[in-house]
């Protein structure tokens, strides 16, 4: 482990090698894909996802729901704890960073969010707080705790005729910060080319930076994706208190296009989550009250969404 403080360090369990991510892809035979990020405990989010999923099947489409962690967060109580954890399990799931720390926290990791040097020192510390509560409702939960235990920190698979990576953070590291919007921009689009090249995906589908983007380009003569969905359970736009899910369809465009995006990107993109705002903040009130730690964080965000605005989503590299 480094010797970055709590809540910045990256333990060595979470580091692996882009090559080896789609060495041994599945098949997966759906015609749908949700993927679905950091869904941070929120039931009502968990409900209309899986309402979304059973009106694809009613319309004739299977559908594979995969959460790739962070599917807990806010849900700081024994009963929501085991409520959102048995009913993501009976899903396909990956590990974020929340859930490896829950299952097994590792000495000095904190939240193991691996936050970047933007973030203020006293987000940092927050997390590190709300992690520590968590786990103490975790440790109540030695059944779930082995569930979590078993999940893979990333999955690959043939889907509609193209190789699928599923990462939580990115293609070195599941807490990594290299797919995010902050970390592109800067960087341009070499560094995510040769992540293409190193992992030969031509989609990848990832979480944990919290803000969502889409991009698309060549990449030695093939045509990828990038697709980071931001958060499910939580808001992502200015002044729009929805989630967002990651969605891939192997035969069809984006059934319902986020409004304001400039086109769509052949059948990959994102959906929204029309969740109960009022009775989400009102399960969020009762858990992490005025002054709490995640209400510090987060309470804003939920009732405002962020600064991004729709338009801007789609990521534009040079």
């Amino acid at each position: 482990m480094s010797a970055q403080p709590a809540g910045r360090s990256c333990p060595l369990h979470y580091r692996y090698r882009p090559q080896q991510l789609c060495q041994a892809p599945e098949t997966w035979g759906e015609d749908v894909l949700y993927v679905i990020g950091g869904l941070y405990g929120n039931p009502f989010a968990l409900d209309t996802i899986e309402a979304m999923a059973a009106a694809e099947r009613a319309a004739g489409r299977s559908v594979r729901l995969l959460f790739n962690g962070d599917f807990n967060w806010f849900n700081a109580s024994d009963e929501l704890f085991d409520i959102i954890n048995r009913r993501v399990l009976r899903h396909h799931a990956m590990l974020g960073n929340v859930e490896v720390e829950l299952a097994n926290p590792s000495s000095g990791a904190g939240c193991g969010c691996g936050y970047p040097e933007f973030v203020d020192d006293t987000v940092v510390a927050r997390s590190n707080r709300i992690m520590a509560r968590l786990q103490g409702h975790a440790h109540r939960h030695a059944e779930i705790r082995d569930q979590l235990k078993t999940l893979p920190r990333w999955r690959s698979g043939i889907f509609g005729g193209l190789k699928v990576l599923v990462l939580h953070g990115d293609p070195e590291s599941l807490a990594g910060w290299g797919l995010s919007r902050e970390h592109l921009t800067a960087t341009g689009v070499g560094p995510l080319a040769q992540w293409f090249r190193q992992t030969d995906a031509d989609v990848i589908l990832c979480s944990h930076t919290c803000l969502p983007l889409v991009w698309s380009g060549e990449v030695e003569g093939r045509r990828r994706w990038l697709v980071n969905n931001g958060s499910a359970g939580m808001a992502n736009l200015l002044g729009d208190h929805r989630g967002l899910i990651a969605r891939l369809s192997a035969s069809e465009p984006l059934l319902t296009p986020l409004a304001g995006h400039r086109g769509e990107l052949d059948g990959v993109g994102l959906l929204p989550v029309d969740f109960s705002r009022e009775k989400w903040l009102a399960t969020f009130d009762r858990l992490w009250p005025v002054g709490s730690a995640a209400a510090q964080s987060y309470r804003q965000r939920i009732v405002e969404g962020t600064d991004l605005a729709c338009d801007d989503v789609i990521l534009c590299l040079s």
